[in-house]
Protein backbone atom coordinates (compact mmCIF):
# COMPACT_ATOMS: atom_id res chain seq x y z
CA UNK A 1 0.00 0.00 0.00
CA UNK A 2 0.65 3.48 -0.87
CA UNK A 3 1.13 5.77 2.29
CA UNK A 4 -0.34 9.46 2.17
CA UNK A 5 -0.16 12.29 4.39
CA UNK A 6 -2.76 14.64 4.59
CA UNK A 7 -4.82 15.67 1.62
CA UNK A 8 -2.72 15.70 -1.68
CA UNK A 9 -2.74 18.38 -4.16
CA UNK A 10 -1.27 18.25 -7.86
CA UNK A 11 -1.51 20.15 -10.95
CA UNK A 12 -4.56 19.56 -12.78
CA UNK A 13 -2.49 17.50 -15.59
CA UNK A 14 -1.20 15.38 -13.35
CA UNK A 15 -4.86 13.76 -12.74
CA UNK A 16 -3.48 10.62 -14.50
CA UNK A 17 -0.11 10.63 -12.76
CA UNK A 18 1.34 8.34 -9.82
CA UNK A 19 1.57 10.46 -7.13
CA UNK A 20 4.34 9.79 -4.68
CA UNK A 21 5.00 12.97 -1.57
CA UNK A 22 8.51 13.48 -1.26
CA UNK A 23 7.63 16.28 1.58
CA UNK A 24 4.99 16.64 3.68
CA UNK A 25 3.36 20.20 3.38
CA UNK A 26 4.79 23.21 2.27
CA UNK A 27 7.99 24.67 4.22
CA UNK A 28 6.98 28.14 3.36
CA UNK A 29 3.13 27.73 3.96
CA UNK A 30 3.06 31.74 5.17
CA UNK A 31 0.94 32.54 1.91
CA UNK A 32 -2.39 34.75 2.84
CA UNK A 33 -4.52 33.10 0.33
CA UNK A 34 -3.20 29.74 0.58
CA UNK A 35 -4.96 27.12 3.18
CA UNK A 36 -3.89 23.91 1.11
CA UNK A 37 -1.15 22.71 3.65
CA UNK A 38 -2.24 24.39 7.03
CA UNK A 39 -3.25 21.03 8.22
CA UNK A 40 0.27 19.58 8.32
CA UNK A 41 3.85 19.84 10.00
CA UNK A 42 6.34 20.02 7.21
CA UNK A 43 8.90 17.61 6.70
CA UNK A 44 11.03 15.80 4.24
CA UNK A 45 10.39 11.69 4.10
CA UNK A 46 13.02 9.20 4.33
CA UNK A 47 14.72 7.75 1.42
CA UNK A 48 13.38 4.45 2.83
CA UNK A 49 9.68 5.86 3.14
CA UNK A 50 9.78 6.93 -0.33
CA UNK A 51 11.37 4.00 -1.75
CA UNK A 52 8.86 1.77 0.01
CA UNK A 53 5.97 3.73 -2.05
CA UNK A 54 7.36 2.95 -5.12
CA UNK A 55 7.59 -0.46 -4.32
CA UNK A 56 4.34 -0.48 -3.84
CA UNK A 57 2.92 1.51 -6.81
CA UNK A 58 5.33 -0.99 -9.05
CA UNK A 59 3.02 -4.24 -7.56
CA UNK A 60 -0.10 -2.23 -7.33
CA UNK A 61 -0.23 -0.80 -11.54
CA UNK A 62 2.52 -2.52 -13.43
CA UNK A 63 3.81 -1.21 -16.23
CA UNK A 64 0.42 1.14 -16.40
CA UNK A 65 2.42 4.07 -15.19
CA UNK A 66 3.32 6.43 -17.70
CA UNK A 67 3.51 9.79 -15.50
CA UNK A 68 5.21 10.62 -12.26
CA UNK A 69 4.66 13.75 -9.72
CA UNK A 70 6.52 14.16 -7.11
CA UNK A 71 4.53 16.53 -3.64
CA UNK A 72 3.90 17.88 -1.69
CA UNK A 73 4.17 21.40 -1.85
CA UNK A 74 8.04 22.14 -2.45
CA UNK A 75 9.67 18.43 -3.22
CA UNK A 76 12.99 20.48 -4.55
CA UNK A 77 13.60 21.43 -1.41
CA UNK A 78 15.56 18.01 -0.61
CA UNK A 79 18.96 17.93 -1.02
CA UNK A 80 20.27 17.25 -4.63
CA UNK A 81 21.78 13.71 -3.60
CA UNK A 82 18.73 12.71 -2.19
CA UNK A 83 16.64 13.61 -4.99
CA UNK A 84 19.33 12.47 -7.57
CA UNK A 85 18.84 8.83 -5.93
CA UNK A 86 15.46 8.88 -5.96
CA UNK A 87 15.19 9.63 -9.65
CA UNK A 88 17.18 6.76 -10.19
CA UNK A 89 14.90 4.33 -8.01
CA UNK A 90 11.88 5.82 -10.09
CA UNK A 91 13.57 4.68 -13.15
CA UNK A 92 13.85 1.20 -12.06
CA UNK A 93 11.07 0.80 -10.57
CA UNK A 94 9.14 2.42 -13.69
CA UNK A 95 11.39 2.64 -17.12
CA UNK A 96 8.05 2.93 -19.27
CA UNK A 97 7.38 6.22 -17.57
CA UNK A 98 7.62 8.91 -20.10
CA UNK A 99 7.22 12.24 -17.34
CA UNK A 100 8.95 13.24 -14.06
CA UNK A 101 7.47 16.10 -12.65
CA UNK A 102 7.49 18.00 -9.31
CA UNK A 103 6.40 21.53 -7.60
CA UNK A 104 9.67 23.95 -7.14
CA UNK A 105 9.09 26.99 -5.18
CA UNK A 106 11.30 29.97 -6.96
CA UNK A 107 13.44 29.85 -3.88
CA UNK A 108 14.20 25.63 -4.03
CA UNK A 109 14.94 26.73 -7.63
CA UNK A 110 17.51 29.39 -7.29
CA UNK A 111 19.47 27.81 -3.87
CA UNK A 112 20.26 24.79 -6.80
CA UNK A 113 22.97 25.42 -8.68
CA UNK A 114 22.94 25.47 -12.34
CA UNK A 115 24.66 21.82 -12.39
CA UNK A 116 22.81 20.30 -9.53
CA UNK A 117 19.83 21.11 -11.86
CA UNK A 118 21.49 19.59 -15.20
CA UNK A 119 21.92 15.93 -13.22
CA UNK A 120 18.31 16.21 -12.22
CA UNK A 121 16.91 16.75 -15.72
CA UNK A 122 19.84 14.28 -17.04
CA UNK A 123 18.11 11.54 -14.10
CA UNK A 124 14.54 12.46 -15.45
CA UNK A 125 13.02 15.50 -13.78
CA UNK A 126 11.21 16.86 -16.79
CA UNK A 127 9.22 19.66 -15.81
CA UNK A 128 9.09 22.12 -12.68
CA UNK A 129 4.91 23.67 -11.32
CA UNK A 130 6.11 26.83 -10.31
CA UNK A 131 4.02 28.90 -8.23
CA UNK A 132 4.10 32.59 -9.05
CA UNK A 133 0.87 34.14 -8.14
CA UNK A 134 1.60 37.58 -10.07
CA UNK A 135 4.26 40.09 -11.42
CA UNK A 136 3.46 42.78 -9.05
CA UNK A 137 5.39 43.26 -6.20
CA UNK A 138 3.08 45.02 -4.08
CA UNK A 139 0.55 42.08 -4.45
CA UNK A 140 3.35 39.72 -3.95
CA UNK A 141 4.28 41.20 -0.44
CA UNK A 142 0.46 41.84 0.55
CA UNK A 143 0.01 37.93 0.18
CA UNK A 144 3.20 36.55 2.09
CA UNK A 145 4.73 35.18 -1.13
CA UNK A 146 8.35 34.82 0.17
CA UNK A 147 9.82 35.83 -2.68
CA UNK A 148 10.21 39.04 -4.99
CA UNK A 149 9.15 39.41 -9.00
CA UNK A 150 13.07 39.48 -9.40
CA UNK A 151 13.77 35.77 -7.66
CA UNK A 152 10.93 34.12 -9.59
CA UNK A 153 12.09 35.75 -12.72
CA UNK A 154 15.72 34.27 -11.99
CA UNK A 155 14.37 30.64 -11.59
CA UNK A 156 12.79 30.69 -14.68
CA UNK A 157 15.69 31.93 -16.39
CA UNK A 158 17.63 28.98 -14.03
CA UNK A 159 15.48 26.14 -15.66
CA UNK A 160 15.55 27.48 -18.87
CA UNK A 161 19.09 27.27 -18.93
CA UNK A 162 19.32 23.89 -17.64
CA UNK A 163 16.71 22.33 -19.73
CA UNK A 164 14.32 22.00 -17.52
CA UNK A 165 10.51 22.71 -18.48
CA UNK A 166 8.62 25.08 -16.63
CA UNK A 167 5.20 24.90 -15.87
CA UNK A 168 3.95 28.79 -14.29
CA UNK A 169 1.09 29.37 -12.03
CA UNK A 170 -0.85 33.13 -11.49
CA UNK A 171 -3.63 33.87 -9.54
CA UNK A 172 -6.65 35.98 -11.31
CA UNK A 173 -7.80 38.35 -9.03
CA UNK A 174 -5.19 38.34 -6.22
CA UNK A 175 -4.66 41.77 -6.52
CA UNK A 176 -8.27 42.68 -5.40
CA UNK A 177 -9.93 45.57 -7.37
CA UNK A 178 -7.31 48.02 -5.49
CA UNK A 179 -4.18 46.56 -8.11
CA UNK A 180 -6.35 44.89 -10.71
CA UNK A 181 -4.17 46.89 -13.05
CA UNK A 182 -0.70 46.43 -11.55
CA UNK A 183 -1.19 42.46 -11.18
CA UNK A 184 -2.51 42.12 -14.67
CA UNK A 185 0.47 43.98 -16.59
CA UNK A 186 3.01 42.85 -13.68
CA UNK A 187 2.22 39.12 -14.74
CA UNK A 188 2.66 39.87 -18.11
CA UNK A 189 5.76 41.61 -17.63
CA UNK A 190 6.87 38.67 -15.75
CA UNK A 191 5.73 36.05 -18.01
CA UNK A 192 7.79 38.21 -20.91
CA UNK A 193 10.43 38.14 -19.35
CA UNK A 194 10.33 34.06 -18.23
CA UNK A 195 9.26 33.05 -21.41
CA UNK A 196 7.75 29.46 -20.06
CA UNK A 197 7.05 26.60 -21.42
CA UNK A 198 3.42 26.84 -20.03
CA UNK A 199 1.20 29.55 -18.32
CA UNK A 200 -1.52 28.70 -16.12
CA UNK A 201 -4.29 30.92 -14.52
CA UNK A 202 -6.45 30.29 -11.73
CA UNK A 203 -8.83 32.41 -9.71
CA UNK A 204 -8.90 33.14 -6.48
CA UNK A 205 -10.68 31.04 -4.39
CA UNK A 206 -10.81 31.48 -0.72
CA UNK A 207 -11.46 29.29 2.32
CA UNK A 208 -12.96 31.11 5.28
CA UNK A 209 -10.18 31.04 7.51
CA UNK A 210 -7.23 32.09 4.88
CA UNK A 211 -5.47 35.18 6.38
CA UNK A 212 -5.93 37.51 3.03
CA UNK A 213 -9.74 36.93 4.88
CA UNK A 214 -8.27 39.69 7.14
CA UNK A 215 -7.75 42.46 4.45
CA UNK A 216 -11.05 41.31 2.55
CA UNK A 217 -13.28 42.04 5.98
CA UNK A 218 -10.80 45.36 6.63
CA UNK A 219 -12.00 46.93 3.24
CA UNK A 220 -8.42 46.48 2.26
CA UNK A 221 -9.15 44.44 -0.65
CA UNK A 222 -12.02 44.12 -2.71
CA UNK A 223 -12.80 40.79 -4.47
CA UNK A 224 -12.81 40.87 -8.43
CA UNK A 225 -16.27 39.81 -10.01
CA UNK A 226 -16.37 38.13 -12.92
CA UNK A 227 -16.25 40.86 -15.17
CA UNK A 228 -13.29 42.07 -13.51
CA UNK A 229 -12.12 38.64 -14.02
CA UNK A 230 -12.34 39.21 -18.09
CA UNK A 231 -11.10 42.88 -17.76
CA UNK A 232 -7.76 41.16 -16.22
CA UNK A 233 -7.32 39.17 -18.40
CA UNK A 234 -7.67 41.17 -21.44
CA UNK A 235 -5.19 43.76 -19.64
CA UNK A 236 -2.70 40.43 -19.31
CA UNK A 237 -3.12 39.33 -22.77
CA UNK A 238 -2.60 42.72 -24.50
CA UNK A 239 0.43 42.84 -22.62
CA UNK A 240 2.33 39.41 -22.71
CA UNK A 241 4.88 38.83 -25.38
CA UNK A 242 6.28 35.15 -24.99
CA UNK A 243 5.63 33.55 -28.19
CA UNK A 244 4.94 29.73 -27.46
CA UNK A 245 3.98 29.96 -24.39
CA UNK A 246 1.07 27.37 -23.92
CA UNK A 247 -1.77 29.11 -22.12
CA UNK A 248 -4.01 27.84 -20.15
CA UNK A 249 -7.00 28.80 -17.27
CA UNK A 250 -9.36 26.09 -17.37
CA UNK A 251 -9.02 24.91 -13.86
CA UNK A 252 -12.08 24.42 -12.19
CA UNK A 253 -12.01 27.67 -9.87
CA UNK A 254 -12.05 30.04 -13.53
CA UNK A 255 -15.08 31.77 -14.67
CA UNK A 256 -13.84 31.25 -18.34
CA UNK A 257 -12.43 28.74 -19.95
CA UNK A 258 -9.66 30.07 -22.37
CA UNK A 259 -6.98 28.14 -23.60
CA UNK A 260 -4.25 28.70 -27.07
CA UNK A 261 -0.58 29.46 -27.64
CA UNK A 262 1.25 33.11 -26.98
CA UNK A 263 1.60 35.36 -29.24
CA UNK A 264 -0.50 34.07 -32.06
CA UNK A 265 -3.98 32.92 -30.31
CA UNK A 266 -4.14 36.23 -28.19
CA UNK A 267 -6.33 37.96 -30.71
CA UNK A 268 -8.47 34.83 -30.38
CA UNK A 269 -8.71 35.02 -26.73
CA UNK A 270 -9.42 38.80 -26.46
CA UNK A 271 -12.19 38.08 -29.19
CA UNK A 272 -13.38 35.36 -27.34
CA UNK A 273 -13.45 37.40 -23.85
CA UNK A 274 -15.56 40.49 -25.81
CA UNK A 275 -18.20 37.56 -26.71
CA UNK A 276 -18.12 36.30 -22.94
CA UNK A 277 -18.58 39.82 -21.44
CA UNK A 278 -21.31 40.81 -23.98
CA UNK A 279 -22.91 37.59 -23.72
CA UNK A 280 -22.31 37.42 -19.82
CA UNK A 281 -21.88 33.38 -20.40
CA UNK A 282 -19.71 32.72 -16.98
CA UNK A 283 -19.32 30.10 -15.16
CA UNK A 284 -22.07 30.07 -12.29
CA UNK A 285 -20.26 30.22 -8.80
CA UNK A 286 -21.61 27.24 -7.99
CA UNK A 287 -20.04 25.28 -10.28
CA UNK A 288 -16.88 26.63 -9.45
CA UNK A 289 -16.94 24.88 -6.42
CA UNK A 290 -17.18 21.47 -7.42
Amino acid sequence: MLHYDGVVYRPPSEARSLIVQLTIGCAHNQCTFCTMYKDKQFRIRSLKEIQADFTAARALYGSHIRRIFLADGDALIMRTPELLEILNFVKSCFPEAERITSYGTPSDINRKSEEELVQLRQEGLQMIYMGAESGDAVTLGNVRKGVSREEIIAAGHKLRACGIKSSVTLISGLGGRERLQEHAVGSADLVSQMKPDYVGFLTLMLERDALIMDDIRAGRLTLLEAEDVVEEMQLFLQNVDSEGTVFRSNHASNYIVLKGTLNDDVPHMLRYLEEIKEQNRFRPERARRL
